[in-house]
């Protein structure tokens, strides 16, 4: 896929855009933690700082629309919420923070499309997540929220959480990427102790480029609202795969649709038993935390100063990516900034202490290997070497 078909469709890899627009804002108490981190607004405390994260599920939920009417299968939405959830209690576990977090839900929906059962499956859903966490320990509390009915606006449904903790200072996790340090990279798919199917590695980033690159163009004359009837029609659904068409991975037989909708995995049980393990001034022994959502692989070169990050012992990319890059002929070099290829969750440490974060992920069942290292450079740069090429950022 070319940088034109990103543009016609209206998406963004890098969000050049949106930084742009924020590069004058506050970056608050610690510029270069993954989330912003205010004073203690709540508290009044020079001790504590308050986080709070607002995210959505994307056009993901387009592709849940295309699959719920056509099969009827309302599980889909499931992994809506989860996607919406984790997309920010990920990005607060980036700083260190894994519980206390209130949790409060926008929905928006076009009611003559998306019935009540839809609403009531997002709604279930995120309550099951939080009992799920909460057996290992993450403490989520849900404050209700609003669901709205604006068919004006949202041609199908928006799904989006806002979440808010307070936290100690002193447990902050704030990114000091250096010179020598290895990176551990966990995988995004396969099956987690806490998941109850395969997941493809899917997070919720590059879904209007898969879905339109993978899907045929049939979808687009059945379901018209299910994008922007402003986009040029040559970039509209041009693959040739079918939603419930099956495909072999890891010994079972997963329909493409369902493949590409897994649910963002969170790493929250992960990084609760590491908060854990590096308790104090331990903490400060990881440098760096990057959750590789919009970016993808160079996602980490808005956290580094006068550093390269060499990425060089990857994990497999896993069937998920390959078939994606497969039916949109997308470049390589591409494929590594707006997909996790792999993993989707990155340590900054040194090499003693490796081995700590990786007998942890494996107490999950979570594939983890060290995937590169760091050096000294002048300015900002990545280099993925990978099977498929070396490529710069």
């Amino acid at each position: 896929m070319s940088q034109y078909k990103y543009d016609l469709r209206g998406v963004s890899a890098s969000k050049d855009e949106v930084h742009a627009a924020i590069k004058h804002l506050d970056k608050g108490l610690f510029p270069m933690a993954f989330c912003k981190i205010l004073p203690d607004i709540a508290g009044g405390s020079d001790e504590h700082c308050n986080i709070m994260h607002a995210d959505t599920a994307g056009t993901k939920t387009s592709l849940a629309y295309l699959y719920w009417k056509e099969t009827g299968d309302l599980s889909v939405w499931k992994g809506i919420a989860q996607d919406a959830l984790v997309m920010n209690l990920d990005d607060m576990a980036c700083v260190g923070c894994t519980d206390g977090i209130l949790v409060s839900s926008t929905i928006g929906r076009n009611k003559n499309l998306i019935t009540g059962e839809v609403i009531a499956t997002l709604i279930q859903s995120a309550v099951d997540f939080t009992k799920n966490m909460a057996d290992h320990g993450i403490g989520l509390h849900l404050a209700g929220g609003e669901t709205a009915d604006v068919g004006d606006i949202v041609r199908t449904i928006d799904v989006g959480y806002t979440t808010f903790a307070r936290l100690k200072r002193s447990e902050l996790i704030v990114n000091n990427i250096q010179a020598g340090d290895v990176i551990v990279g966990l995988s995004s798919s396969g099956q987690a102790t806490y998941e109850s199917e395969y997941n493809g590695g899917m997070g919720s980033n590059g879904l209007t480029s898969a879905r339109h690159d993978v899907f045929s163009k049939i979808y687009g004359e059945k379901y018209p609202d299910s994008f922007d009837s402003n986009t040029p029609e040559e970039v509209i659904y041009t693959g040739e795969r079918k939603l419930t068409e099956t495909i072999d991975v890891d010994g079972q037989r997963i329909s493409i649709g369902k493949l590409v909708l897994s649910p963002t995995r969170t790493y929250l049980p992960v990084l609760k038993k590491v908060m854990e393990e590096f308790q104090g001034q331990d903490r400060k022994r990881i440098h760096g935390l990057i959750h590789c959502t919009g970016g993808g692989q160079t996602k980490v070169s808005h956290f580094i100063k006068n550093k390269r990050v060499v990425k060089n012992a990857l994990l497999d990319v896993p069937p998920l990516f390959k078939l994606i890059q497969k039916e949109s002929g997308t470049g390589w070099k591409e494929m590594y900034q707006v997909f996790n290829m792999g993993h989707r969750l990155e340590f900054y440490l040194n090499e003693k202490d490796a081995s700590s974060i990786l007998d942890i992920a494996r107490t999950f069942n979570i594939d983890a290997q060290v995937v590169g290292y760091v050096e000294d450079a002048d300015g900002e740069q990545v280099r993925v070497n990978s099977p498929f090429g070396s490529f710069e950022y």
